[in-house]
C-alpha cells in the first residue's frame, strides 16, 4: 500500500511539474510617475492586444505582461537590465536560459496614439514571431 501511495505521490508531482506552461515571452512596459497621451496608450493598446488575440496565453503563463513605473527604487534592477529611463516597451523572449528582447518603443511612440489599428497589428505579429 506505501508503494502505491509513494508511486501516485510521484505521478502527481511528475505531473505538476512537467503540466505548467513556462511563461515564453515576457511584455515589459516601463512608465514615467507622469504619463502623456501617448504613454497612457501604449499601455492600453498592449492590453487590448494581448486581451484580444492572446487572452489564452496570459491566462495559461505563456505570455506575461508587466506594467512598471520606471521611477520607482524597486524597479531599479530591471530598469537597469533594458536600459530604460522612461516610457518603454520591450519583449522577451525566453527559451531555456537564453532571452532574445525586442525593444519596441519607437513603433510604440509612432504608431500607439494616432494610429491604434497599425500599433496593435503590428504588436500582435511581433508577438506572434516570438511565439513560433
Amino acid at each position: 500500500m506505501k508503494k502505491i501511495l509513494l508511486a501516485a505521490l510521484i505521478l502527481v508531482m511528475t505531473a505538476a511539474v512537467f503540466g505548467q506552461t513556462a511563461t515564453k515571452l515576457q511584455i515589459v512596459y516601463f512608465h514615467a510617475k507622469y504619463r502623456c497621451a501617448t504613454c497612457t496608450s501604449i499601455e492600453e493598446n498592449t492590453r487590448k492586444t494581448l486581451d484580444t488575440y492572446f487572452s489564452a496565453q496570459l491566462k495559461n503563463g505563456t505570455i506575461k505582461l508587466q506594467v512598471l513605473d520606471v521611477s520607482d527604487e524597486k524597479n531599479e534592477k530591471l530598469a537597469e537590465k533594458y536600459e530604460a529611463s522612461g516610457s518603454s516597451l520591450f519583449l522577451t523572449r525566453l527559451d531555456g536560459k537564453k532571452e532574445t528582447t525586442t525593444d519596441f518603443t519607437n513603433y510604440a511612440f509612432s504608431y500607439s496614439h494616432n494610429q491604434a489599428e497599425k500599433f496593435i497589428a503590428g504588436l500582435k505579429a511581433e508577438i506572434e514571431k516570438n511565439l513560433k
